[in-house]
């Protein structure tokens, strides 16, 4: 038995809901609510020693924990050093999933990746700095379309998804969550 750890980031308060720099945490929610029967998942709890919103939940022989850090996102890897250090022993690449909003990817496509550099995404480098470690899979969930590339990155990702947009972004949510669930059921 081993626990498994998905990460989805974002940056707390209503200021940030549904904006493109919170992918993670529209994954993680939707994760929750698609899979909450089949996953055996707790209710969403507020867990101030790790700082995150954390759901725990069963698939197999596995115990998942789904966390949103409440840490904004360039401090991620706080919550997430707390959160590692209090449900899992034996790290292995396979026992923290993070799963994030990517620039360099078209709004929606997404991809699965291991051992990989933080690529400019900060909160991504705070917990490659903070763990000390880049061994660990990410979800790499595509958000840009910007025709203009003259908008500023941080603002553009600050920025809330158009209702066209969030439907693309549900899409590759939905997609992205299937793959997920396969690489636990693997794990």
């Amino acid at each position: 038995m081993k626990t498994i750890l998905i990460a989805g980031l974002g940056n707390p308060g209503k200021k940030y809901e549904k904006t493109r720099h919170n992918s993670g945490f529209l994954f993680a929610d939707y994760f929750f609510e698609n899979f909450r029967e089949e996953f055996k998942f707790s209710d969403w709890e507020e867990k101030k020693k790790i700082k995150s919103l954390v759901s725990a939940g069963k698939y197999g022989e596995n115990n998942i924990i789904l966390a949103k850090p409440q840490t904004f996102m360039n401090l991620s890897g706080e919550a997430l050093s707390a959160a590692k250090k209090y449900f899992i022993r034996g790290f292995t690449s396979n026992s923290l999933i993070v799963v994030h909003d990517e620039i360099d990817l078209p709004l929606g496509s997404f991809r699965i990746s291991a051992d990989s550099s933080s690529a400019g995404h900060k909160g991504v480098q705070n917990i490659i700095d903070i763990l000390g470690t880049k061994n660990f899979t990410r979800l790499r969930i595509g958000v840009d379309n910007r025709g203009d590339k003259e908008i500023a990155t941080e603002k553009y990702v600050l920025g809330k998804f158009l209702p066209a947009e969030l439907k693309l972004a549900n899409k590759v949510i939905s997609e992205s969550s299937e793959e997920i669930k396969q690489l636990i059921s693997n794990s």
